[in-house]
């Protein structure tokens, strides 16, 4: 049986600062908890009404406690709640290795876009995401939930993103209505891409760090749409970004 302070500290875990005091994060879920059991991620706890769905390592038996339908639901973060709820230690951050593609987002606020955006990395081979401070916290639960695993395999840093683009020796590309056609650009293998904030894009202060515009046209007959979602506008730009690098058998 849970207790009342168990269930006090897993649900206080929706907020970011007691993750950041405990160090842990809750995935939910089979699929996301066994993405993260056969990864580097260390779970600290297991919760579920079975645990024959769940690829717990032999050394983490121990730390499976079945409970009930009831009981999960105290502990869930979803409306509709799945049949296990994980707790995981939240990795230390690494730093960049400033190769290949870096994808950078400037205050990107919805937990879906960014989870989203997450996997989009993990299916593209980009292996490195750089977020601004005041960018969702990659761990919020619905984020998590948002990744389906792919949390696991990408590295994700929270910087001073100002600095880091002044330091950057790569080509820093940026989306903008008035920038160049991004279907006709010849892009590198080398480089780092920013994308914007939902309402209002690349702030002012990071378009002048942009050293190549780039935009993805408009081919509607009416022209009356403003903008893309950021995770949309995001796959397309990974997806011609890779299209050079894939070779040919």
């Amino acid at each position: 049986m849970l207790s009342k302070s168990n269930i006090k500290r897993i649900t206080g875990l929706h907020q970011k600062k007691y993750r950041k005091q405990e160090g842990l994060f809750v995935a939910e879920g089979i699929k996301v908890i066994n993405e993260l059991l056969e990864s580097s991620c260390a779970p600290e706890a297991i919760y579920g009404i079975e645990d024959t769905s769940l690829h717990i390592p032999e050394e983490n038996k121990n730390m499976f406690q079945k409970v009930t339908a009831a009981e999960l639901k105290k502990i869930s973060f979803l409306k509709t709640p799945q049949t296990a709820l994980a707790l995981f230690k939240i990795p230390k951050q690494v730093d960049d290795k400033r190769t290949g593609i870096t994808l950078l987002l400037d205050d990107v606020r919805d937990p879906g876009n960014l989870g989203t955006i997450i996997r989009l990395c993990d299916w593209f081979g980009v292996t490195s995401l750089v977020c601004s401070s005041q960018t969702v916290d990659c761990y919020n639960p619905k984020v998590v939930q948002a990744t389906m695993g792919s949390l696991s395999r990408i590295t994700i840093s929270y910087v001073d993103i100002t600095a880091y683009l002044e330091e950057e020796k790569r080509p820093i590309y940026g989306t903008f209505m008035n920038g160049s056609n991004i279907y006709a650009a010849t892009l590198p293998k080398e480089a780092v891409i920013v994308m914007g904030n939902e309402a209002n894009g690349i702030s002012d202060a990071i378009e002048q760090l942009i050293t190549q515009k780039i935009a993805i046209p408009r081919f509607g007959q009416l022209q009356k749409t403003e903008s893309l979602n950021v995770a949309t506008a995001t796959a397309i730009c990974l997806s011609e970004f890779k299209r050079g690098c894939v070779t040919e058998t």
